[in-house]
């Protein structure tokens, strides 16, 4: 079928409609509630209806998130999304009272109720850590204007996805002879496979079309967001905007700022990889929309039945509940496996409370696409071992560790690769550049990012302007200082910071894919080096689920972040690939 099946959350737009009359009923409940949560019952009827907004809620909005990304131009799917995103601030502005009224109360009384009620043992973690943040929270009645507001600060994500996809109209170009559209979905891999430079220009300067057509608006709306990051910071009292992100999952700012000074500055082996790309493909100037031709003439594609396949085979000595888990997340109905008109680009995994996992994918028969679709499998099986192993309100694992499971599958799917049968010379640069490349977009390139968002922060705390120009001056810097290349010789790769959507939607969201790819390159050395116990000790990070804070739950599975050790790992591995690549090259 290689379609969703989203009658999982609604039978149909009645029943879709049934359970957000529900919600919209318990939100009016859980309101009655304020000024009685000093009373033992009360707040445990409370938290229990808290639980079942979050479950009922999460039925619908899943179903309306999913439908719309389906089909962006659809407006009808698109308003069943707004009004489950209006529903999410309402439940903000009934419960916003809550937490000030709980500290209020004071720690040892509240623990006390949950001592006395293991029916709200789960609570116990989010309320003590909640009394660590109380000196962020304000008062009652400063919550509730905060939440009332909540939607304005939301706009900008809103503007971002309209101009970027419902209004973007696809650019089609003359290409061999042919008119081609041009979307996120196709046009790596038209790059990847086309031989002249000036076509391969053309396709990446027909993406870029819409940005540099807005990029003033598009300034604008990342304005938006610096300005929200800001007050937000100010007004609840943090040092930073930096630390206003990550005092959310308690941790320091220091891991932060170890990774961008260790990928800023030990990145000798990523300039040297540039440079053999530059010499083996024969380039005069090595320019973006070069990075993805391959430095092998292996045209091999594989179709989605052989991903599953090659992802099976790789974990074959796992574990058989993890293999079964493999299998589930990619069952019918679960997973939407084909590019479509209107359909929302990328690929990713959703997953809520007590539901099962569901995975979009925009497959292409790329090797690329064979990665992802392991990727995208180690994130619903984390969430299905979350599931499983912890009550509904601790299976949400932090965004911290949730590229840990996903770059862990990729590490056994290459090395299953690598290890299968005797390779020839092509195959073998092929994987190599494969690895590489991944180390560059997963820890190098999301660094890059990570850096943009801290010092465009800076800038806006300093009161500095904030516009087109100013943006794309960050990015040509760091690209110098990164890559160690010259983007404005190039018309329009400056603007990509309008190309990553995460800069908008989730502002120091990116540092986390490298945090994330670092902890699983160790976690599986170690698995490499000491077998099922060291499998059974990641599995244990695994069904933590957010029963801990994601430091310490790295730090239990064997990874610390607070230590640069951990981010040289990734280094000296990217040393050792590119070594490896320039003998085969030269042989």
């Amino acid at each position: 079928m290689n379609n969703w099946d989203l009658t999982y959350f609604c039978k149909d737009l009645q029943d879709f409609e049934n359970k957000f009359t529900e919600v919209k009923e318990l939100i009016t409940k859980i309101s009655t509630y304020k000024g009685q949560l000093g009373e033992e019952d009360k707040f445990t009827e409370f938290c229990l209806i808290e639980k079942e907004i979050f479950i009922k809620i999460g039925n619908i909005y899943e179903y309306a998130s999913m439908g719309s990304h389906l089909d962006m131009k659809d407006v009808k799917k698109a308003g069943l999304l707004s009004r489950c995103q209006n529903l999410f601030n309402q439940v903000m502005v009934a419960t916003s009272f809550s937490e000030p009224e709980i500290l209020s109360c004071g720690k040892a009384k509240i623990i006390a109720f949950i001592d006395n009620n293991q029916k709200i043992e789960e609570f116990r973690f989010i309320i003590e850590d909640m009394f660590r943040k109380a000196k962020h929270i304000l008062s009652t009645e400063s919550e509730n204007i905060l939440s009332t507001l909540a939607p304005n600060g939301q706009r900008a994500e809103s503007l971002y996805s309209s101009l970027s996809i419902a209004d973007n109209v696809a650019e089609t170009i003359n290409l061999n002879g042919e008119k081609v559209q041009i979307s996120q979905s196709n046009w790596t891999g038209l790059i990847a496979n086309e031989k002249s430079a000036r076509n391969r220009k053309k396709i990446f300067e027909a993406l870029y079309k819409n940005y540099e057509t807005h990029k003033n608006t598009y300034a604008a709306i990342y304005d938006g967001v610096l300005t929200a990051n800001k007050a937000n910071a100010k007004v609840r009292g943090y040092d930073s905007v930096l630390e206003s992100y990550l005092y959310e999952n308690n941790i320091p700012t220091q891991v932060f700022t170890n990774l961008i000074g260790v990928a800023s500055k030990k990145n000798s082996s990523l300039k040297k990889y540039y440079r053999l790309r530059k010499k083996y493909l024969h380039l005069t100037n090595h320019y973006s929309y070069d990075r993805f031709l391959p430095l092998a003439t292996s045209k091999k594609q594989y179709t989605y039945e052989e991903a599953k396949e090659l992802f099976f085979a790789s974990i074959k000595n796992c574990p058989k509940d993890f293999q079964e888990k493999a299998h589930e997340v990619l069952r019918d109905g679960f997973v939407d496996v084909y590019p479509k008109v209107g359909k929302r680009s990328g690929a990713y995994s959703s997953s809520w409370i007590d539901m099962h996992p569901f995975i979009l994918f925009n497959y292409d028969n790329q090797l690329e696409d064979v990665f992802t679709v392991v990727h995208e499998s180690g994130h619903s099986i984390h969430s299905m071992y979350a599931m499983e192993n912890q009550p509904g309100m601790l299976q949400d694992y932090t965004i911290f560790v949730a590229e840990i499971a996903s770059t862990f599958n990729e590490h056994m799917l290459l090395d299953h690769l690598m290890e299968t049968g005797d390779l020839d010379k092509q195959t073998k640069i092929t994987l190599l550049q494969k690895a590489i490349d991944g180390i560059c977009s997963t820890f190098y390139r999301q660094a890059l990012f990570a850096q943009y968002e801290y010092e465009a922060a800076k800038l806006k705390d300093e009161d500095q302007a904030i516009n087109c120009e100013v943006l794309s001056n960050i990015m040509v810097k760091l690209y110098k200082q990164y890559y160690g290349i010259n983007i404005e010789k190039e018309k329009v790769k400056k603007y990509v910071w309008i190309y990553i959507p995460h800069l908008f939607y989730t502002p120091f969201y990116v540092y986390q894919y490298a945090t994330s790819f670092a902890a699983s390159f160790k976690l599986y050395k170690n698995v490499k080096e000491n077998g099922n116990e060291a499998f059974a000790q990641y599995l244990n990070l695994l069904k933590s689920g957010g029963s801990k804070y994601p430091m310490d739950e790295a730090k239990d599975a064997g990874v610390d972040f607070t230590k640069k050790e951990t981010f040289m790992a990734v280094v000296e591995r990217m040393d050792e690939l590119v070594n490896q690549l320039e003998k085969l090259l030269e042989e």
